[in-house]
């Protein structure tokens, strides 16, 4: 058991039951005091403090708008761990509701590509939210590290066919990363952190992976991820961010970060052993079908293969 001492509030709660579910570090516990409610408790490591207190700020400044997701509560030191060191526990309420990934592609192909358009909406508000943070070499840093991450690829032992045109692809244009729009982001923002909430909205979890950048960037994992799990959810997501198709310049530099992650992705999953590198190896190859070993720029599923829906333009 978790040394909760120190958590103002702690010993008012009769439900502390970890949460195993996603790839963080952190230790989460969904936790319910005597009064009924239900909160959110991350427990990490006494050395990420400085990191997880920029986190909940990032939090609490995406609190300021309106749509449900995880709300900050509280944040802190808490117990004294075997090591004799203190563990960063950071409060957040619980979003009610189920896992958007589980009950997505059950849903009617209509609904689908609604909440992909109120994801793409509350994506758009997220990024409207002014960055305070001067970063002026961060398209020279963002370039450094998509061209070393490409080396890396190539470095190690596990190769698809058709890869040299996708790193030619690459180096080509990485000029694309030049005077961008620099926003804050979720940083991990697709079905596997949205939440399908009992009133049929969206809502949003898991803001561990927070940064600035580039506003495209954002959307590289609806390749990785929404593309697969519904093609309708991320053309909504898309016209739902855009109002509308999306801007030639977005999908130019939306197909090389995906160009980039795609590859890299294989190597990154090498430690998870060989299962996980044989999902990332067939991610990527789907990327080069959707992107004609990157030939194309707009992947072939969009607007996706049910006109009638992902015509839709929204008023």
């Amino acid at each position: 058991m978790e040394d909760l001492s120190g958590i103002p509030g702690a010993e008012s709660w009769t439900t502390v039951e970890p949460v195993l579910k996603g790839w963080s570090s952190d230790r989460k516990f969904y936790v319910q005091d005597q009064a009924g409610r239900r909160l959110l408790l991350r427990l990490s490591a006494g050395n990420t403090y400085h990191r997880k207190q920029q986190e909940y700020e990032g939090i609490q400044r995406f609190n300021g708008l309106d749509f449900p997701m995880s709300r900050a509560v509280d944040f802190g030191l808490c117990g004294v761990g075997e090591d004799g060191e203190q563990s960063v526990y950071m409060l957040l309420t619980w979003v009610d509701g189920v896992p958007l990934e589980e009950c997505l592609p059950g849903l009617p192909p209509e609904e689908q590509y609604r909440l992909g358009a109120e994801a793409g909406r509350i994506l758009k508000q997220m990024h409207i939210i002014p960055v305070e943070e001067e970063l002026p070499h961060w398209e020279a840093d963002m370039q450094s590290k998509i061209l070393s991450r490409i080396r890396e690829y190539e470095d190690c032992p596990y190769h698809l066919e058709g890869d040299q045109q996708v790193t030619a692809f690459v180096r080509e244009n990485i000029g694309l990363i030049h005077n961008v729009e620099k926003v804050y982001h979720h940083g991990d923002f697709h079905v596997g952190n949205l939440i399908y909430t009992p009133e049929g909205k969206i809502g949003v979890i898991d803001f561990n992976r927070w940064d600035i950048g580039d506003y495209a960037e954002e959307f590289y994992k609806l390749q990785i991820f929404d593309r697969e799990w519904s093609i309708p959810f991320a053309a909504g997501k898309l016209e739902g961010y855009f109002g509308g198709p999306p801007p030639e310049a977005f999908w130019k530099r939306q197909a090389l970060y995906v160009a980039y992650t795609s590859l890299y992705s294989i190597k990154w999953s090498i430690p998870y052993g060989a299962a996980d590198i044989q999902d990332m190896m067939d991610r990527c190859r789907l990327a080069l079908k959707d992107y004609d070993n990157f030939r194309i720029y707009i992947p072939r599923w969009y607007p996706g293969t049910d006109s009638n829906i992902l015509s839709k333009r929204l008023k």
